[in-house]
Parts: structure tokens; sequence; C-alpha cells
């Protein structure tokens, strides 16, 4: 039986890299999908995937950074499947994106380190929030959120970027002992160097030392995550909230 038969999900971000891969796998497990992405262009091509596959799936383009929006994201899903299952939070922003990489505390500027915690940290907690509130409705459910090995040791020149994603793992804890006894569990994922367009992005390049320091000495894959991401959510994991999720090739052992 696929681990998702008949379960609603919405995957924020899911117009590319992580998002997109994830929304394809639990699709394949038989979810029916919310995707949700501020590039409706990149939404529908992932919507469009999982319907040559046999899947289903609706887009909603939404910016996570909007209370309006995200509300009508999560109505979405109910509106649609009735009921929202699994959420999974995958929006985020590099440092390079927003002018800091490779700078130390004292040289970022207050709009990059606002913007940061803004997408990164508190775009999560406005996701959640409302999944939250929907799934106590329906009686449970599961969160992942996408945070980074970021969220767990530091990282030179991307001290904005480690504090967001600290703040995700931190987040993700404390929601976790709020919400179990409602049959919600909330766990995090924390990806190393995954070849996505955020990676390619970056001011870290498969040339720097950084990247050799996994145990595998690659780069993962989005299909590598969000196979994480699915057992996570799947009923296999029916005992485990409040956890961190490394998948990072070693990295953080």
């Amino acid at each position: 039986m696929p681990a998702l038969e008949a379960k609603s999900a919405l995957v924020t971000g899911g117009g590319s890299g992580i998002g997109r891969a994830t929304c394809e796998l639990f699709a394949r497990e038989g979810a029916r999908l919310i995707v949700a992405d501020i590039d409706k262009e990149a939404a529908e091509q992932t919507a469009d995937l999982v319907r040559a596959e046999g899947g289903e799936a609706r887009v909603v383009v939404a910016d996570v950074n909007r209370v309006e929006q995200v509300t009508a994201m999560v109505a979405a899903a109910i509106e649609t499947y009735g009921r929202l299952d699994c959420a999974v939070n995958n929006v985020g922003i590099s440092a390079s994106q927003v002018g800091a990489g490779g700078q130390r505390v004292g040289d970022i500027s207050e709009e990059a380190w606002e913007r940061l915690i803004c997408v990164n940290l508190t775009s999560v907690w406005r996701c959640m929030k409302y999944e939250l509130l929907a799934m106590e409705r329906s009686g449970g459910g599961a969160i992942v959120n996408i945070a980074s090995i970021a969220g767990l040791v530091g990282l030179p020149g991307a001290h904005g970027y480690v504090a967001s994603k600290h703040g995700v793992v931190g987040l993700t804890k404390a929601a976790a002992m709020d919400h179990a006894a409602a049959g919600i569990r909330v766990n995090a994922v924390c990806p190393g160097y995954i070849d996505t367009p955020m990676r390619a992005n970056s001011w870290v390049s498969p040339e720097r030392p950084i990247i050799t320091r996994p145990a595998m000495k690659r780069t993962g894959k989005t299909d590598e995550v969000a196979g994480g991401v699915l057992w996570l959510c799947s009923d296999q994991a029916s005992f485990v909230t409040g956890t961190t999720l490394a998948i990072d090739g070693g990295y953080t052992s």
C-alpha cells in the first residue's frame, strides 16, 4: 500500500528543487497535492509532472510572507480535499540571495538580516500556525519543516542563514511538544549541500573545500531529501516527533 494513500499534502516552494521532488514522490505514494509557490509557472510545471504520472495536484500561488495568502493556501487544501494531512514547509533563501554570502557578523546589513529571518523562519511559523489549526480540526496530521545543516552547526560566512535555520529547528521542537496530544507530529529535515537551483546561486561552490567535508564527498540529490520527508509524513514514523533528520552525506557526523 502506498505510504500516503488518499492523504492530502501541502508543499510550499513546490515549484522547484526539494519541493518539486517531494511533490513527485508524494504523488507516487498516493498523496493528493497542493503545490504552493510564488512562481505560478514553476508550480504548474510541477503539477503537470504529478498529473503525468497519474497523480492529483492543485496549484496555489502563494507568498508565504503574506498572511492572507497563507490562510488562502491552507483553505484551498481544505476546500479541495476536505482536510489537511501533511504539510511540508520548504520555502527558503540563501545568504547569497540577499547579498550576504561570505560576510562576517559585522558586515551584514539590517535589510539582509531581516530578509533572511523573515523568509526562512517567520514564514515557517506563519505557515505552521494555520496548518496546525487545520490539522487540529481534522484530528491530526504531520508537518515537516525544511531546515538545513545550518540549523545544526555553524557555517562560515552565513551567520544570518545559520540563525534562521537554527530558529526553524527550535520552532519545530517546541511545536512538536505543544501539539503531540492533538495527534500532530512536527519534525524537521536538515539537508546538507543538495544539487538545487538555490545551491547553484550560493557563494559556496563545489570547488570550495567545504563541499568535500561530508564523508560521501558529494552533493546530495533532491529525491534523497524527499525520501526522508516522505518517511516523516508517513505512518512508519508514527512515534517520531520533535526530531531533526540530517540528510547530509555525513557532514554533521
